[in-house]
């Protein structure tokens, strides 16, 4: 049986809401599913995503196929990174506390660049108010 890891569209018209979830390659998109494992929300600014990382390792362990867009989503989360250190402690390359440690660091640095971000985004989002002069001074001159 080939399993996929996928997006399983909810929500109404126009506004789509997903569940991030491991399917039977054969289920149709909203189909029947073998476990749910988190949501994302793209209409939010930025975009939601709760996922649960050892669940959709897990899956990745044991040959689900992520979908592209799923793939962009685990990337972002770190669950391939994470699978990459795995495989290298399985290979005997480092211990998995080395990993763990490196995984850390990674999420540490991915999260503070996030969080910059939104900040330089919620600066540029402000609105400026020209300064206009006063509308008093300007009756005056004209009624004179």
């Amino acid at each position: 049986m080939a399993v996929k890891i996928r997006l399983q569209r909810h929500g109404s018209k126009k506004r789509p809401f997903y569940f991030i979830v491991v399917a039977d390659a054969r289920a149709p998109r909203d189909g029947k599913f073998i476990q749910k494992i988190g949501t994302y929300n793209p209409l939010s600014q930025p975009s939601a995503v709760q996922l649960d990382r050892q669940k959709a390792l897990d899956w990745l362990q044991k040959g689900a196929q992520p979908t592209d867009t799923v793939r962009r989503i685990l990337s972002f989360k770190g669950v391939l990174y994470l699978k990459h250190l795995l495989r290298g402690v399985s290979l005997g390359l480092f211990d998995e506390a080395t990993a763990m440690s490196k995984f850390q660091k990674w999420h540490e640095e991915h999260e503070g660049s996030i969080r910059k971000k939104q900040e330089e985004v919620a600066k540029s989002r402000r609105p400026r108010r020209p300064v206009a002069p006063k509308r008093t001074e300007q009756k005056e001159e004209e009624g004179n």
